[in-house]
């Protein structure tokens, strides 16, 4: 029944990390998941535990390793000597963890690296305006509408609108041009 208790505490100890660092629950504290997962440990040695829990998650996390990947890091730390190792026990915890919340995390670390605003849609339309319309018979002729919708994740998109005649549509056109030969020439090098 300990190692079952063992198993446990280290899977919440893990989910707890996850939670905080990963996931932006404040709530889940150090001192919560002694409390909740390892209450007849020292202080010291829960921090300890702790942070190479954290560490190596970390590890496994930015380097989005895969089964075979985590399979060989989490082999080198068990053989480790000291205090710097992981237990068979710590090992498989880690890994369970690992094939359940890989991809949740991943998702993590790419929604907390963009600080931008991202395009979420784009739909467009092209009107023609009469010189009646615009009572300028010198811009009469069709006109491109777009709008874009860009958010962060977890915020409400915002609307722009753009509106084109047909030069701006062709200087817009010219620079996703550059923009698509500068990707291509980086992809072919490497």
């Amino acid at each position: 029944m300990a190692d079952v208790d063992v198993a446990k505490s280290l899977s919440g100890l893990l989910n707890g990390i996850a939670q905080k660092v990963y996931y932006n629950k404040s709530e889940i504290t150090e001192e919560l998941l002694k409390s909740e997962l390892y209450p007849d440990v020292s202080h010291e040695e829960f921090r300890a535990l702790h942070e190479k829990m954290k560490g190596l998650l970390k590890s496994i996390a930015t380097a989005d390793m895969d089964h075979a990947q985590l399979e060989a890091f989490l082999t080198a730390q068990t053989k480790r000597q000291g205090s710097g190792g992981v237990t068979a026990e710590q090992a498989a915890a880690l890994s369970r963890f690992w094939k359940s919340q890989r991809v949740r995390v991943r998702e993590s670390l790419l929604a907390q690296s963009r600080w931008e605003p991202g395009l979420r849609g784009l739909s467009w339309r092209v009107d023609l305006q009469t010189a009646a319309s615009r009572g300028d018979a010198a811009h009469s002729g069709p006109v491109a509408l777009m709008e874009l919708e860009l958010g962060r994740a977890g915020q409400d998109s915002e609307f722009v609108c753009l509106e084109f005649d047909e030069a701006k549509v062709n200087q817009v056109l010219k620079k996703m041009s550059d923009i698509q030969e500068s990707i291509d020439r980086i992809v072919q090098r490497t």
